[in-house]
């Protein structure tokens, strides 16, 4: 057989602690956009731009998206 080896040199991220948590203290309407963040370390900000500018994009679809995900987590 051949010898194949993987070696991970530390460049990906590391995961979350925990799973994903909707953020009900930060966020403005359910906190979908807060829990966002907070999983992927990102600027709430930045998340909450990018679901408007999808929403304009893809023609209000990301809206049931957003209630789907603050309706099932947590």
């Amino acid at each position: 057989m051949s010898d194949l080896r993987f070696e991970d040199h530390g460049v990906h991220s590391p995961a979350p602690a925990r799973g994903f948590r909707l953020n009900k203290q930060r966020g403005k309407i359910m906190g979908v956009s807060a829990g966002i963040a907070d999983y992927f370390g990102l600027d709430v900000t930045l998340v909450r731009v990018a679901w408007v500018i999808g929403t304009l994009v893809g023609f209000g679809s990301l809206i049931l998206i957003y209630l789907a995900i603050g309706l099932i987590a947590d």
